[in-house]
Formats: C-alpha cells, structure tokens, sequence
C-alpha cells in the first residue's frame, strides 16, 4: 500500500478571508484534517462548509518550558502509512512555528511519508511587510518564557546587533515590556537606544502597530490597557 501524503496548511492569522483557494481545496480533499485545537478551528472550516474529519494535536509544555511528547503523534502517523491524506493546520498561521508541526513533520520524514506545504498566511511574514526597516537578517526568539530563563530571553533580545523578533501574550506584554525598557536603559550609553515596532490584532478589525522605544510603547498600552488583547508580534532593533 502506497503511503498517504501529509500536507501542511497555513490558515488565516485573523481575517478568514486571508486563505488560498489550494488551502481550501487540500482541506476538502484530505481524509483527515489534524488540528491544533478543533473547536478553533471549527470556525474556519465551518465558513468554508470542508466536512472533512477532524482530530486534536496539540503540545505539552512542561513547566520550565521543555515539551512532552505530543498526543496523537504515533496514530497520524499509523494514519499516513495506512494510506490516509492527511493535512495540518494550527489555530492561526502557517504550521510548524512555536507550535508541534515541527514534530509531525520530522516522523513523517523518518517513514518516508511525502510532505507538501501549502504557503500563506504567516504573522511573521505579515508582520516583516509592515516593519519598514531591514530585515535581510534577523532573529526570531518565538514566545518569551514564563518565569525561569525570562530575563535571559531578554538579555539576548537587547544584545543581539540584528533585528529580534518575537511573539507576546496580552497577559505578559506590560512586564516584559517593563523589563526590556530595565534592561535597555542598563546599556546605555555603551549601546544605542533600542526601539521597537509591535504588532497586535494583526489582519483582525482592531490591527494596530504601535512604534517607538520601549518607554514610548510601554506607557501608550499603559494609558490604553483595554487595547491589551490579541497576541502581539514585537520586533526590536
């Protein structure tokens, strides 16, 4: 028996209507459609009425960070090597970043299993296009994490000589911003003033980027807390 073929999907970040006529077609062809959350992904699938089987593949995170062992893993791959067709897609954006993609992907090449991407919507790419400033090279850090190895993250964030990129919570955006303001002023004058560009809401009816130094950022959210919502992309260079 022939193996199935295992398509990743990028998916809208925000706006429902930022997805490729391929990505809706893959859904409504496969055999099965692996999701990072299936009630998330319910809207999505059911605006474009894809009746496509469904399942939950998500990723533990141990405290301190580290990974389990992702649920599901062995049975979508058993599925694939059965000959099913398989797609997945996370709850925004394109599989694989900050997400258990990565992790599907490298089984599905250990058994010989054909991976297709199916490219569009991506909140780095999306946030890139309207950063105005050189991002030929840069660094993406993905979430900052929780408590130990915090101030580390953005140690690394402040020292870095090219552009960083990273994603933020709505609960954490205003202590870490305190933080990287803490930390950039510490290096002061030895280094020049970081600024920063965030992005929030990003292709979604409140899309907002907010540009200015880390104390410009950090006192506009503090005098407009109701606008801490949405994930936040942040680039600081």
């Amino acid at each position: 028996m022939n193996t199935g073929i295992l398509y990743i999907v990028a998916t809208p970040i925000g706006n429902l209507k930022d997805i490729t006529f391929r990505a809706v077609e893959t859904l409504q062809m496969v055999d099965l459609i692996v999701c990072e959350d299936t009630r998330n992904s319910r809207k999505l699938l059911e605006h474009y009425e894809i009746k496509t089987p469904t399942m939950s593949f998500y990723q533990n995170i141990r405290k301190g960070g580290s990974t389990k062992p992702v649920p599901k893993l062995d049975l979508i791959v058993q599925e694939l090597k059965n000959g099913k067709n398989v797609a997945l897609i996370t709850d925004a954006g394109t599989p694989g970043i900050s997400d258990p993609g990565n992790q599907l992907v490298a089984s599905a090449v250990e058994n010989d299993i054909v991976i297709v991407p199916i490219p569009g919507a991506s909140t780095v790419g999306a946030m890139i296009s309207v950063a105005g400033i050189d991002l030929t090279q840069f660094v993406f850090l993905g979430f900052p994490p929780h408590k130990k190895g915090r101030e580390t993250f953005f140690k690394k964030v402040v020292a870095s000589e090219m552009p960083v990129m990273y994603f933020e919570s709505p609960h954490r955006v205003i202590k870490n911003l305190e933080l990287l303001k803490s930390l950039s002023e510490a290096c002061l004058p030895m280094r020049q003033e970081k600024k920063v560009i965030l992005g929030r809401e990003l292709t979604k009816m409140f899309e907002e980027i907010v540009r200015g130094n880390s104390q410009e950022i950090l006192e506009y959210f503090e005098k407009n807390k109701d606008k801490i919502r949405g994930e936040f992309v942040v680039i600081v260079y």
